[in-house]
């Protein structure tokens, strides 16, 4: 008679179970963030989640998510993942938002914030009528880098990027150009493309193309880069307000080698707990 085995346990389940992951979702002059705090929730695949929360018809839906954890050399840690999983050095934007969670949590109004890029200073200026934060940031610095596009720079933060200086904000198509830089070597890894128009000795107009995400409402290290280039170029002086489609952020930089100043609000629009099954 033939024998049949018989297994000595059960066979796993085919369905992971979900686990809720508290988040805030945040903005920064409409440039928006998944916000979740590293020191009370575990995710091993951060990536993966970011591809799955920043997924605006299947989830939550934003430009990137912002991870908050513990830092041996600063007051916290933020990682920045941008919404095709893609980890960024730095975001102006983002941690103003990081500096808000920070402070409504009870940790202070001044924090030292250690990124990729370095450790940053923020600091809450203002609550009423809306949270301005400013950020001290490292100053732009233009580098000698072959960019094959007319009127433009390449400015390092800390993070990459080209600014095109235009007549116009429509002069340029940000989506073409930065497929067209993706093909070249020296910037296959992706580069933060802006094209900026001078409005006066103080104002700047500017559109942004973020690697990973795509054209986005805002860019605050791309308003720095803009900025900080009108002031190395003699095109604009010190403060100069960068108006975005998200709004208005302010650059202060005296053109040296200290520290750029960002200042801009930061919106806390809701907070709540999403669903997901990959926690491994």
């Amino acid at each position: 008679m033939a024998t049949r085995t018989v297994p000595t346990t059960q066979p796993a389940s085919t369905t992971v179970p979900s686990r809720l992951v508290p988040f805030a979702k945040m903005h920064g002059t409409h440039n928006d963030f998944i916000v979740v705090d590293a020191r009370v929730t575990t995710i091993l695949d951060w990536k993966a989640f970011a591809r799955f929360a920043c997924d605006r018809r299947r989830a939550i839906g934003a430009d990137g998510v912002l991870v908050i954890d513990d830092s041996t050399v600063a007051d916290a840690g933020m990682r920045i993942f941008n919404a095709d999983g893609s980890e960024a050095e730095m975001c102006g934007n983002g941690i103003r938002c990081v500096a808000r969670f920070l402070a409504e949590n009870g940790e202070g109004d001044a924090r030292r914030i250690h990124t990729i890029a370095g450790i940053i200073g923020t600091r809450v200026i203002a609550r009423d009528p809306e949270y301005l934060i400013s950020v001290d940031m490292p100053p732009p610095k233009i580098e000698r880098r072959a960019v094959p596009i007319q009127n433009a720079v390449f400015v390092n933060l800390g993070n990459p990027h080209i600014v095109i200086f235009a007549s116009s904000l429509d002069d340029v198509d940000l989506a073409a150009a930065a497929h067209r830089l993706a093909t070249i070597r020296s910037f296959s890894d992706g580069v933060n493309l802006h094209v900026a128009v001078r409005e006066s000795e103080h104002k700047l107009a500017v559109r942004h193309y973020e690697r990973g995400v795509g054209e986005t409402a805002s860019c605050g290290t791309g308003a720095i880069a803009c900025a900080g280039a009108a002031i190395m170029l003699e095109m604009a002086t010190s403060p100069i307000d960068v108006h975005v489609p998200g709004g208005t952020l302010r650059v202060e930089w005296d053109g040296g080698t200290s520290v750029a100043y960002l200042t801009g609000p930061a919106t806390r629009v809701f907070d709540a707990v999403i669903a997901y099954d990959s926690f491994a």
